[in-house]
Parts: structure tokens; sequence; C-alpha cells
């Protein structure tokens, strides 16, 4: 196992953060007979179903899987969206502060990067209705905005997404690896919003 480095918090007492406000899907996304119609034409241009089992009820469970899939991308893009919108709350706050200040520059070892935030709300095991975080700040990493469903292959939505959020996310935490520190999760308080 790992050692966990805490940052040194001057004082004793427990800051407040922001609230984490956590936004639903996009108002902007296609209704859903929309989206189910956009995978029922990437089931039908990437030959998803061998020719013997090519049988439309077999197309509209596939495209029915895809939209879920996509739904599900979306839910994980706003989460991510919702932790880095978090987190920049939270710099502000730390930069707000003489004390917490220090504690986001390299000057000071270990220092806090971003990345500790996410660290805090798992820490602070945040609920997320099985939402995971790692996957969902690297789903927003990979996709500056929510991405159409049109833009995702099946492949992406079954099985990549997984990996690519993954990776993108460690990468962005690994920048300053043999520096980051640990928020104690008893020093900090903020509540969860679900808007």
């Amino acid at each position: 196992m790992e050692e966990v480095r805490y940052v040194q918090i001057p004082g004793d007492a427990t800051v407040e953060l922001p609230p984490l406000l956590v936004r639903g899907v996009p108002d902007d996304t296609q209704p859903r007979e929309d989206l189910v119609s956009a995978a029922a034409e990437i089931v039908e241009s990437e030959d998803l179903l061998p020719i013997e089992f090519d049988q439309p009820e077999r197309r509209l469970d596939m495209a029915l899987q895809l939209t879920d899939q996509y739904f599900g991308l979306l839910h994980l893009w706003q989460w991510g969206d919702s932790v880095l919108e978090w987190i920049r709350q939270c710099e502000i706050t730390f930069d707000a502060s003489d004390a917490l200040r220090p504690l986001l520059h390299a000057q000071v070892w270990p220092h806090a990067g971003r990345s500790s935030f996410v660290n805090l709300l798992l820490h602070k095991q945040v609920p997320t209705r099985g939402i995971g975080l790692e996957k969902a700040v690297g789903t927003r990493l990979t996709f500056r905005q929510p991405p159409p469903i049109s833009c995702c292959s099946n492949q992406f939505l079954f099985y990549l997404k997984s990996s690519v959020a993954d990776s993108a996310y460690h990468a962005w935490a690994c920048l300053n690896l043999d520096a980051v520190g640990h928020f104690p999760p008893d020093r900090f308080n903020f509540s969860v919003l679900e808007m």
C-alpha cells in the first residue's frame, strides 16, 4: 500500500469549501427517441450484427443499449465537469486565504495538486450514485463539451470510454506525481447539491 502524505493545514479550524454543484444531463441533449434513431444508424453503419442475427428486434435492442451507454457517458461528463468547476471554486477559496494559498504552490512540499481535490472527494466518500469520480473527471478531461452520439462509435461506447477516461485522469493526476499531497479529510467541510 502506498503511504498517503497529507499537506499541513495551518491551525486546527475546519475549512469550509464551496458546495459541489452536480448538474444532470445537459438540457440541450436530443430527445431519447432521436438518440435511439442515431444509435440505430450506428448499428446499421457498423454492421454490428452477423447476417444470421440481423433482425429488426435485435437492431432495436442494440440501439437501445448504445443509447443507454451514451446517457452513461453524459452522466460521467456532467459529474466530471461539476468536479472541475468545484476545483476551480476551491482554488479561488484557497487563493483568498493567506493560510491556504501556499498549499497549492510547488514551494511547499508536499503540495496539493488539482487531483488532491478529487482525492478529498474520495476520502470524504461523496455519494455519486455509482459514478466513478476518476472516470468522470477523465471523461471531462477527454471532451471539452459532451460529444454528440454521432461522434461515438459503438466500440467507444461499449469498450473504450472507461479506458480512455482512466488514461486521461491518471495522466492529469500524475503531472506532479512526486510532490502531490492529500488534503486531510477531517479538516474540510462542503456540501454536495444535485441540480
